[in-house]
């Protein structure tokens, strides 16, 4: 029987790339770059990439923040510092929250019923404003950033970091709900605990990571809620 539910926070709750879209645009302008649509979608899949590289222990948090900046400053052919990109980026991202439809109702109706937590991979000062600004900390007991906890997700010890801060809860009643299969999917299976794909693009699992569940509707989790 769940208890305890863990939620990723980025396109799971939030809808980062609506704010990754959102941040880089400005930040573009700011260092007077056209930010054209193209650009910006060859951002998002070097940050992902980097993101993939840092999950996998490749590289620092450090190298991801700046170096992803570095990558498309030099496919691009523009003289621009990623360090001064990454700080205007954080900040616009801060200031950058869209909540996916119909997830207010489901936090609703999950908290009265379970322990919620959110787990997400990400820097704190630009988690902390975002949950902030689109006002959902309510809804959860705790939240849980790799950053204070020292690792990120999938790393066990990720996991171990915030059970010994939920006061090493029962994991067999416990289910992390994520978008990310190398993430939050993988880091579940690491970690002994209950695992569901949030997959609204409905995507093919093209990887050797297998969730129990699968959901292409956030609100479809109380069925898998029953089941288990």
């Amino acid at each position: 029987m769940i208890d305890t539910v863990l939620l990723d926070l980025d396109d799971t709750i939030l809808d980062f790339h609506k704010s990754e879209a959102f941040a880089l645009k400005k930040t573009l302008e700011e260092l007077g770059i056209e930010p054209l649509s193209s650009i910006i979608e060859r951002y998002s899949e070097i940050n992902d990439a980097q993101w993939k590289l840092l999950e996998l222990g490749k590289i620092t948090r450090e190298q991801v923040l700046t170096g992803r900046f570095e990558i498309l400053f030099k496919e691009l052919g523009v003289n621009q510092s990623g360090d001064k990109a990454w700080q205007l980026y954080e900040n616009n991202l801060s200031n950058s929250y869209f909540i996916i439809d119909g997830t207010i109702d489901v936090l609703e109706k999950l908290k009265n019923k379970y322990r919620l937590f959110i787990v997400s991979n990400g820097t704190a000062s630009v988690q902390d404003k975002r949950i902030a600004g689109a006002d959902i900390s309510k809804y959860f007991e705790d939240i849980f950033i790799s950053q204070r906890i020292g690792y990120n997700k999938p790393k066990v010890e990720f996991f171990n970091g915030c059970f010994e801060k939920m006061n090493n809860p029962n994991i067999e009643g416990m289910i992390i709900i994520g978008d990310s299969l190398s993430s939050d999917i993988l880091g579940g299976i690491n970690a002994g605990i209950h695992t569901c794909w949030y997959n609204p693009k409905r995507s093919e699992n093209m990887t050797e990571i297998k969730p129990e569940y699968e959901i292409d509707s956030l609100d479809k989790i109380f069925k898998v809620l029953e089941e288990i």
